[in-house]
């Protein structure tokens, strides 16, 4: 791949002045060779494993950044859905798991680790239900661990039953992390349609569809399209979209270069590239900021919805323009707590829950880091789930959940988790309830594709 001296000079420019990097190196690693009859030779299997693939990844990352100046910001693993490496041991707890796994992330120095998973789309296996059973136990003993459940897809509809389980596992799981407001949920997302190759935390994970390593990239950069936008006030629609599809572009071939060679010098494929704008608490960086460049005087208000699947389309046909390996999710993320103007938006009244749900039917996700009431109940979080898994299965596109119910706290307080993850006001949730509805249990049906009228 050929750059040219104007490239490098636009691409060094876009790393000085609007906060453009790399956010993440994720190295896939397959763990199914890794099971056993005992939770302890599984465990062995596993260490000895990651410490084989995973051991050169943070100097590989770190000697890259200096070689090519272009920040890497985090070093993260992803790796087979612990629910089915676990399946086979005599465990019946998977915590120690989750505290391998943090103790690996520490000792090699990676940011974040994937892969406490499960995949329940359908119904649950026995090792599904202990996984999820740990979940609240693990994220609260652990401090790099993140855990993630797909419970819904278009072919197999929504699995009530795991959704109905992980409100209450939220609700669990905030409640052990009290003392920091409730950041294990902050490590947690209920999927539907869940992308095996996602380089993204905290819901990465390597599918048991993917091969046995592989090096994901995650690119960002919102700080860089809302400057493309700032001269061009007065264009119209059509203008705007080549800008933003031509910025992508650029940022997708600067992803392209570190994630090829990164993969090379750890002697692994090159997976895919993710072009996600994903936001910092920072200013300057931040997806809501985008929006309101395009004419909006807040977030939220109304045309948002319209704006952000104009960027999401656009973001992805520049993407698809500069690399063949495009993949995970990519698009536009909008998290509430790590997007300095969404913070903004919701302090000001123009954003609410409700909208938030509206804007993830063209985003690329779904509700993130959104705080709420420490007294919500387990059925109205499981609710908030399972409108978020009909818009992902009705649609045919990955939707998440990654909600934190603070514990002591009422909508309007300040819920503040640090670093990336930022901070965010307490958003209010209808009270009127769902209690009935949640407890049915059972699954939706996955919608018909074939009968068009």
């Amino acid at each position: 791949m050929l750059f040219t001296p104007l490239e490098i000079k636009e691409t060094v420019d876009m790393f000085l002045r609007y906060k453009l990097d790399i956010r993440a190196i994720t190295l896939g690693i397959s763990l199914l060779d890794c099971a056993a009859a005992t939770g302890k030779e599984a465990r062995r299997r596993i260490r000895e494993k990651l410490l084989r693939l995973a051991g050169p990844l943070v100097q590989t990352g770190r000697d890259i950044e200096v070689e090519y100046g272009i920040p890497i910001i985090n070093k993260r693993v992803s790796v087979t859905p612990i629910a089915l490496v676990a399946a086979s041991s005599d465990d019946t707890d998977y915590i120690p798991y989750a505290r391998l796994l943090d103790d690996m992330a520490k000792e090699l120095g990676i940011d974040f680790v994937g892969g406490f998973s499960a995949l329940v789309q359908k119904d649950f296996s026995d090792g599904d239900k202990k996984l999820i059973d740990s979940i609240p136990g693990a994220l609260a003993c652990t401090e790099r661990v993140c855990a993630s459940v797909n419970a819904a897809s278009t072919k197999t509809g929504i699995n009530m039953d795991a959704v109905r389980r992980m409100g209450e596992v939220i609700k669990d799981t905030a409640e052990k992390t009290a003392g920091r407001d409730g950041i294990g949920c902050a490590k947690l997302v209920v999927f539907c349609n869940a992308p095996e190759d996602n380089p993204f935390m905290a819901g990465a994970f390597h599918g048991p569809g993917e091969g046995e390593s592989c090096l994901n990239v995650g690119v960002s950069g919102p700080g860089v399209i809302k400057a493309a936008l700032e001269s061009h006030k007065d264009s119209s629609f059509d203008e705007i979209a080549e800008i933003i599809k031509k910025t992508a572009f650029k940022i997708t071939r600067m992803g392209q270069l570190v994630g090829m060679e990164a993969a090379k010098r750890l002697g692994v494929p090159f997976g895919i590239l993710d072009l996600s704008l994903a936001p910092t608490p920072q200013v300057g960086d931040s997806v809501a900021r985008i929006l309101e460049e395009m004419g909006l005087q807040a977030a939220g208000t109304h045309g948002t919805t319209a704006a952000l699947a104009l960027l999401t389309d656009l973001v992805k046909k520049g993407g698809v323009m500069a690399s063949a390996r495009v993949g995970g999710f990519s698009g536009a993320f909008i998290p509430v707590s790590e997007d300095e103007g969404m913070v903004a938006a919701v302090k000001a009244g123009s954003i609410s829950l409700d909208k938030l749900e509206a804007m993830t039917s063209v985003c690329s996700v779904g509700l993130d880091m959104i705080a709420l009431p420490g007294d919500t109940s387990a059925a109205t979080l499981s609710a908030i789930i399972a409108d978020e898994m009909a818009i992902g299965m009705i649609n045919g596109k990955t939707t998440a959940v990654r909600i934190i119910p603070v514990p002591g706290k009422k909508a309007g307080d300040w819920a503040e988790f640090g670093g990336l993850l930022g901070g965010a006001p307490i958003m209010p949730v209808n009270p009127a309830k769902s209690d009935v509805f949640i407890a049915r249990g059972g699954r939706i049906p996955a919608p018909i594709h074939s009968f068009r009228n």
